[in-house]
């Protein structure tokens, strides 16, 4: 018989499942606290069960975890970068990051990615396959462990697409929020899946939506990310009003600075016409230099914020964290795949 992912069950799956076996209802909570709460890794853990019930539960269940393959540790700010192996041998990382509010983890949905962004090393193998909501919450409860923070915020900004992955990741959530941890905490980013937006905004779960938008006009942005043939920026500035309208949740847009590529004043002042108005805020970024891609960081960053902020819009720029161990993600899946 096949065991089943128990991290992946939400309460009331796991509820029905141990009826199932004959138990009170009042096991799935204690089971689901010890999960997800105290973060156990063995059902022998679980000393407030039976050892008899604890051995039916490993017949029945297993609780996925994941193998730290690699693990690189910042000398300028802390930021620890973990490559992950998974139970079928794919890796994925993840990225724990230190701010005065605490601890961060930007987490990833995909092993790769299929959407195809040119200055992005996490797309550029491809996409193997969909994370399961265990292995998303298991990138959580290991940084946990090995670090021995406690996670203050979530990002799904690592590898992958977010709403692409959109079941698994839906429950996930779900999950996460199950065990009380605040969905206003964690912010979803995407490259502009639209339909998938108006989903999300339907659900009203109260995460934060990051945009990576990356370029004001339908030409430059569909040189640079192959979403906007699909999705044209006039669709996905309705979908992005119609989530802050539904949800209360401003969004967030990310914007890579590329030097000669979306960092000129005229591609300011087209951000500005695009934006203008709404009720955002701009994440400037400078570009993240992949060594397969040609693109590389604008050093006309300060400048580009000074014109928006003139212009009215709230733009800030993202601190640079883990430089020295090229934290953001897609490298270090993509050097141990060259191995």
């Amino acid at each position: 018989m096949d065991k089943t992912d128990i991290l992946s069950l939400s309460l009331e799956e796991l509820s029905a499942k141990i009826l199932e076996m004959g138990e009170k209802k009042f096991r799935a909570k204690q089971i689901f606290d010890w999960l997800h709460i105290k973060k156990v890794t063995e059902f022998e853990e679980m000393t407030n069960l039976s050892a008899q019930f604890r051995e039916e539960l490993s017949r029945n269940f297993y609780i996925n975890r994941l193998i730290i393959k690699k693990r690189l540790v910042s000398k300028i700010d802390n930021t620890v970068k973990y490559l992950y192996e998974l139970s079928d041998g794919e890796t994925i990382e993840s990225v724990l990051m230190d701010y005065k509010h605490g601890a961060a983890l930007c987490v990833s949905t995909q092993a790769g990615c299929r959407m195809g962004c040119k200055f992005c090393a996490s797309t550029l193998a491809g996409k193997a396959r969909d994370l399961l909501p265990c292995e998303m919450l298991s990138q959580m409860y290991e940084s946990e462990r090995d670090s021995k923070k406690i996670l203050d915020s979530v990002v799904l900004m690592g590898i992958g697409e977010p709403l692409d992955n959109f079941d698994n990741v839906v429950k996930y959530l779900k999950i996460l929020e199950e065990s009380g941890f605040s969905l206003r905490r964690v912010s979803l980013s995407t490259c502009g899946v639209v339909d998938r937006i108006y989903d999300l905004a339907k659900l009203k779960l109260g995460v934060t939506l990051s945009v990576s938008l990356h370029a004001a006009t339908d030409e430059k942005r569909s040189q640079i990310m192959p979403i906007n043939n699909k999705f044209g920026l006039k669709e996905l500035m309705k979908a992005c009003d119609d989530y802050f309208a539904a949800t209360g949740r401003r969004i967030s847009f990310e914007y890579s600075l590329i030097e000669g590529v979306n960092d000129s004043e005229e591609s300011a002042a087209e951000l500005i016409s695009l934006l203008g108005g709404k009720n955002c805020h701009v994440n400037l970024i400078p570009v993240n230099e992949v060594k397969e891609r040609e693109f590389r960081k604008s050093p006309y960053v300060e400048r580009f914020q000074k014109i928006l902020l003139d212009a009215g819009l709230n733009a800030t720029v993202r601190r640079t964290l883990g430089a020295d161990i090229n934290a953001a993600c897609g490298q270090l899946r993509r050097e141990s795949k060259k191995l």
